[in-house]
Protein backbone atom coordinates (compact mmCIF):
# COMPACT_ATOMS: atom_id res chain seq x y z
CA UNK A 1 0.00 0.00 0.00
CA UNK A 2 1.12 3.70 -0.13
CA UNK A 3 0.80 6.58 1.88
CA UNK A 4 -1.18 9.85 0.82
CA UNK A 5 1.43 12.65 -0.32
CA UNK A 6 2.95 14.64 1.99
CA UNK A 7 3.57 18.20 1.62
CA UNK A 8 7.19 17.67 -0.05
CA UNK A 9 5.75 16.29 -2.96
CA UNK A 10 2.89 18.86 -3.67
CA UNK A 11 5.86 21.43 -2.99
CA UNK A 12 7.66 19.66 -5.74
CA UNK A 13 4.89 19.33 -8.55
CA UNK A 14 4.60 22.80 -7.89
CA UNK A 15 8.00 23.75 -7.85
CA UNK A 16 8.07 25.77 -4.71
CA UNK A 17 11.17 25.83 -3.15
CA UNK A 18 10.63 27.65 -0.04
CA UNK A 19 9.40 26.63 3.01
CA UNK A 20 7.43 30.08 4.16
CA UNK A 21 4.12 28.09 3.03
CA UNK A 22 4.63 24.79 5.03
CA UNK A 23 2.25 25.58 7.99
CA UNK A 24 3.49 21.97 10.19
CA UNK A 25 3.46 21.19 13.67
CA UNK A 26 6.03 23.75 14.51
CA UNK A 27 2.98 26.56 14.24
CA UNK A 28 1.44 24.55 16.98
CA UNK A 29 -0.49 22.29 14.50
CA UNK A 30 -2.08 25.92 12.89
CA UNK A 31 -2.55 24.68 8.82
CA UNK A 32 -1.60 26.65 5.89
CA UNK A 33 -2.81 27.51 2.22
CA UNK A 34 -0.46 24.48 0.85
CA UNK A 35 -1.35 22.05 3.87
CA UNK A 36 -5.14 22.90 3.46
CA UNK A 37 -4.95 22.33 -0.32
CA UNK A 38 -3.26 19.33 0.40
CA UNK A 39 -5.78 18.21 3.01
CA UNK A 40 -8.47 19.46 0.60
CA UNK A 41 -7.84 16.99 -2.11
CA UNK A 42 -7.32 14.04 0.01
CA UNK A 43 -10.57 14.43 1.88
CA UNK A 44 -12.32 14.97 -2.21
CA UNK A 45 -10.53 11.66 -3.36
CA UNK A 46 -12.24 9.96 -0.41
CA UNK A 47 -15.68 11.26 -0.62
CA UNK A 48 -15.10 10.51 -4.38
CA UNK A 49 -14.16 6.44 -3.79
CA UNK A 50 -17.02 6.38 -1.46
CA UNK A 51 -17.80 4.62 1.64
CA UNK A 52 -14.23 5.37 3.00
CA UNK A 53 -13.15 4.37 6.83
CA UNK A 54 -10.15 5.77 8.31
CA UNK A 55 -9.47 2.98 10.12
CA UNK A 56 -9.46 0.16 7.86
CA UNK A 57 -8.95 1.81 3.96
CA UNK A 58 -5.60 2.42 2.85
CA UNK A 59 -4.61 4.33 -0.49
CA UNK A 60 -3.23 2.36 -3.41
CA UNK A 61 -0.46 3.95 -5.44
CA UNK A 62 -3.49 5.50 -8.04
CA UNK A 63 -5.42 7.02 -5.28
CA UNK A 64 -2.14 8.78 -3.60
CA UNK A 65 -1.56 10.02 -7.22
CA UNK A 66 -5.25 11.05 -7.77
CA UNK A 67 -5.03 13.12 -4.41
CA UNK A 68 -1.84 14.88 -6.09
CA UNK A 69 -3.45 15.15 -9.19
CA UNK A 70 -6.31 16.99 -7.07
CA UNK A 71 -4.25 18.90 -5.48
CA UNK A 72 -2.54 20.60 -8.07
CA UNK A 73 -5.95 21.63 -9.95
CA UNK A 74 -7.50 23.01 -6.58
CA UNK A 75 -3.93 24.91 -6.65
CA UNK A 76 -3.57 25.90 -10.30
CA UNK A 77 -6.87 25.67 -12.07
CA UNK A 78 -9.33 25.85 -9.32
CA UNK A 79 -12.41 26.29 -12.03
CA UNK A 80 -11.66 22.82 -12.97
CA UNK A 81 -11.35 21.34 -10.06
CA UNK A 82 -14.98 21.58 -9.79
CA UNK A 83 -15.19 19.51 -13.06
CA UNK A 84 -13.04 16.93 -12.23
CA UNK A 85 -15.50 14.02 -13.67
CA UNK A 86 -14.37 16.12 -17.09
CA UNK A 87 -10.21 15.26 -16.19
CA UNK A 88 -9.06 12.41 -17.48
CA UNK A 89 -5.97 11.66 -15.22
CA UNK A 90 -8.05 12.27 -12.22
CA UNK A 91 -10.69 9.94 -13.81
CA UNK A 92 -8.23 7.49 -15.24
CA UNK A 93 -6.32 7.28 -11.14
CA UNK A 94 -9.83 6.69 -9.86
CA UNK A 95 -11.30 4.01 -12.32
CA UNK A 96 -11.84 0.75 -10.07
CA UNK A 97 -12.21 2.21 -6.60
CA UNK A 98 -15.37 3.82 -6.60
CA UNK A 99 -17.88 1.92 -4.21
CA UNK A 100 -20.48 4.41 -4.52
CA UNK A 101 -22.28 5.95 -7.46
CA UNK A 102 -24.84 8.59 -7.66
CA UNK A 103 -28.13 7.86 -9.39
CA UNK A 104 -30.34 10.06 -10.94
Amino acid sequence: MAAWPDLDELKQLLDITSEDWDGEAEDYGETTRLSRLLESAITKVKADVGDWDDDVDEPDARLAQAALRMAELLALKPELAAGTVTDPTYRRLLFGHRRRFGFA
